[in-house]
């Protein structure tokens, strides 16, 4: 005989008043980061944003998105969830800025099985956090609960970026030539790429605790690895205002190997200098306790450097000057040479 007996919602797996608390708790939080083109408050069915097309002669709209990636097992495993926000919005507006746009605003995706409101609002306030360092308005998301689809206080993050640039102001690296310098700034960690190996290094083969301090570090291993991505933003925008960037390569999933070839013209190559820069020491313990090639690390990891600037020689020293100001490490990692040969656009030396 079939149950009669009246099924809501909530039964099956889905609190809708939950996610009524949720969208109240965040309301301050997404308030911090308007921006007086923001023509509309959270909870509508989309975010209304005003762009102020007087301020460009050809506006081009440039957009971005990004996860956090296996990064977020850390985040379960310590039940810390206030910094992701911080990386997912760093890997979309990092994305944005190398073209020379300004992020304008930001729009996040948050899925779980269960919603636990006061975890989602941390998690909120890091996207908050990282929109305030990028300038750029949180207009809205969307938050899903799904039964069944997620493990018991596991969640994915999503999120999606659009800037605006002036169609004469786009950086292309279609005006990198020979004798042109190459700058790295440094990154804060391992940013948000190459967690599937790190966790097998570090927990598996090495088999460390995160509550671990190694002697290596001066703290414990899961706040080290938790430390977000850096958000370049504003610190670009000030060097574009008085600097000839000609290309700007984000260094994430593919590390220099991969993403410096993107803004590189066919006829350039990249020479390296595998020593210009002082290597982390969370990466130096990966490499020694996974025994990891060091090609590997190179193609895997930011290794340090996460984000490379290809500029005029006569500007070298202001750029590094101007970085070092804006509380930036920044490193002359080679030059840019001629070539017919694509076939490695790249060269560690």
């Amino acid at each position: 005989m079939s149950d009669n007996k009246p099924i809501t919602y909530k039964d099956a797996g889905v609190d809708i008043d939950a996610g009524n608390r949720f969208v109240d708790l965040i309301k301050p939080l997404v308030k911090q980061t308007s921006r007086p083109e923001v023509l509309t408050d959270i909870g509508g069915f989309g975010g209304l944003f005003s762009l102020n097309s007087s301020k460009y002669k050809r506006p081009t709209l440039v957009s971005a998105t990004d996860g956090v990636g296996t990064k977020l097992k850390l985040a379960f495993m310590l039940d810390k969830h206030d910094t992701v926000g911080i990386d997912l919005v760093a890997m979309c507006v990092n994305d944005i800025i190398v073209q020379g746009a300004e992020p304008l605003f930001f729009l996040d995706y948050l899925a779980t099985g269960k919603l636990a409101p006061e975890k989602a609002v941390d998690i909120v306030k890091g996207i908050a956090d990282g929109c305030k360092q990028a300038g750029c308005a949180l207009l809205g998301g969307e938050t899903a609960e799904m039964p069944g689809m997620y493990s018991e206080g596991e969640y994915d993050l999503a999120g999606f970026a659009v800037g605006v640039v002036d169609n004469t102001n786009i950086i292309d690296g279609s005006s990198i030539t020979k004798g042109d310098q190459i700058i790295g700034i440094a990154s804060s960690g391992l940013h948000s790429n190459g967690f599937s190996l790190a966790r097998k290094v570090f927990l598996e083969k090495m088999q460390l605790s995160l509550d671990t301090i190694p002697p290596e570090l001066d703290k414990p291993l899961g706040e080290e690895l938790l430390t977000p991505t850096r958000i370049y933003v504003k610190s670009i925008q000030n060097l574009m205002r008085d600097f000839n960037i000609k290309g700007i390569a984000h260094i994430t999933g593919g590390g220099i190997l991969e993403n410096l070839p993107r803004v590189l013209p066919h006829h350039c190559k990249a020479i390296i200098d595998r020593q210009s820069w002082e290597k982390p020491t969370i990466f130096e313990m990966l490499r020694e306790g996974g025994n990891i090639p060091e090609e590997e690390m190179y193609r895997t990891f930011n290794y340090g450097i996460g984000m490379i600037l290809v500029v005029p020689a006569t500007e070298v020293e202001d750029i590094v000057g101007r970085l070092a100001g804006l509380n930036e490490r920044a490193y002359l990692l080679g030059e840019i040479i001629q070539t017919e040969d694509d076939a490695a656009q790249v060269v560690l030396n």
